[in-house]
């Protein structure tokens, strides 16, 4: 175990904005490690990079020391200046043997993530991971390793709670609006083209059959997104003007000051009189409280939502200790697993070994011996031999495996 090495680069020490600098490109990356692979003689290799981190995961006796590290970031060509590169070697993050396990099944199970309890981590691991397989980077040791990575992190998702309740503001808003009645075919007015209106937009779309219709201040950046919802887009100076009515409005603009007052609602009603879904994600609310007051509005806003979302993140951290159960037994399980496939393959040989020494025996040593012997006690003696042979195979790899579950706990050299 001692030979598995993690360098990682995360957001915990490295700006999100210089992990671009580590970032390879797919057309790049066959090359890269197949160079790196060669010239620091490492048997196994993959390379997992997210929006918050770039990790390498390899097997090899190598030391991780700054020099290490400094040549290995050059083979990598990152074309890291030099005056960065010190910078960088004060940012990485080494991990070796039961460390470097440890880390990686934390990372796979998101207990390391920026947002804990984020399920992508995993997809991008194993997608990682089956890129460099398929280049023929990875080999026999982190395919036991990342299959177990994965039934571990499958386990944490399904026997705890630390993914299931939703702490995105976005998703909160939506689980908001699945609980109200929402019409079949519903007409959306969306207010404002920033992140957060796209991104609830772009769920509303997936998830419900919907008309868009959408305005911004800057209209371009409104034609922008109503290109993805397929909508209508209109400067918001035309707000006023609006006559098509509405069933959910999603508000959510940079204004200092509420932009939705009785006046403007009024007019954006055009004449109808029943419950609207008002979404309003904007700091300080895009509507004025006297809307509120005057008509009937089922209103979601983002200061309830906040408030949710930081029970759901506070629940997600008291899942833990849980999550952190289930990774030790894992690992535990994993470590004779992985003993037992070692003995395994290094006993691939012996089959082969016992068949050489065999034919020299019949061949070289008594051969002389064998022709003077009749028919009838040669077949005797061949099948006593083959049954010896079949015996010799056997045994040995059946002790050495009850040997390795009875010396579990012992350290991988």
């Amino acid at each position: 175990m001692k030979n598995l090495k993690v360098i990682a680069f995360t957001h915990k020490h490295v700006e999100l904005k210089d992990l671009g600098n580590l970032v390879i490109c797919n057309e790049e990356l066959e090359d890269r490690l197949a160079s790196l692979k060669t010239t620091l003689d490492i048997p196994e290799i993959f390379y997992i990079a997210t929006c918050n981190r770039v990790e390498f995961v390899f097997r090899g006796a190598h030391e991780l020391s700054d020099e290490f590290i400094a040549e290995f970031m050059h083979k990598m060509n990152f074309c890291v200046p030099s005056d960065r590169l010190q910078c960088y070697l004060g940012q990485v993050t080494r991990y070796e043997g039961m460390d470097a396990l440890n880390h990686l099944f934390r990372m796979s199970c998101s207990l390391e993530s920026l947002v804990v309890g984020e399920k992508e981590i995993l997809a991008q691991v194993r997608r990682a991971y089956e890129r460099c397989r398929e280049s023929g980077f990875t080999g026999d040791y982190l395919r036991m390793m990342m299959d177990r990575l994965v039934k571990t992190a499958k386990e944490v998702y399904t026997y705890t709670n630390i993914s299931r309740n939703p702490i995105s503001v976005v998703s909160l808003a939506y689980r908001k609006l699945k609980e109200t009645k929402l019409p079949a075919n519903a007409r959306v007015l969306v207010i404002g083209s920033g992140e957060t209106n796209q991104n609830l937009a772009k769920y509303f779309k997936k998830q419900q059959n919907a008309s868009f219709v959408v305005f911004n201040r800057t209209l371009t950046n409104a034609q922008k997104l109503a290109k993805e919802l397929n909508a209508e887009a209109y400067p918001l100076s035309e707000l006023g003007q609006y006559k098509k009515g509405f069933d959910v409005m999603i508000v959510c603009t940079g204004s200092p000051e509420a932009i939705i007052d009785a006046n403007l609602y009024r007019m954006l009603l055009n004449g109808e009189t029943d419950k609207k879904i008002v979404v309003d994600l904007a700091i300080p609310n895009d509507i004025a409280e006297e809307v509120l007051q005057q008509f009937p509005i089922h209103y979601i806003e983002v200061s309830s939502l906040q408030a949710i979302a930081e029970k759901n993140k506070q629940d997600r951290y008291n899942e833990l200790d849980s999550a952190v159960a289930i990774i030790e037994q894992n690992i535990q399980e994993f470590l004779p697993l992985l003993k037992q496939r070692r003995v395994e393959v290094a006993m691939r040989e012996v089959p082969e070994k016992i068949k050489e020494i065999k034919s020299f025996a019949l061949n070289e040593v008594f051969a002389q011996d064998l022709q003077a012997l009749d028919p009838q006690a040669r077949e005797v003696l061949e099948k006593v031999i083959n049954y010896m042979e079949k015996k010799y195979i056997k045994v040995p790899m059946l002790m050495a495996k009850e040997i390795l579950v009875k010396n579990a706990q012992t350290e991988i050299n």
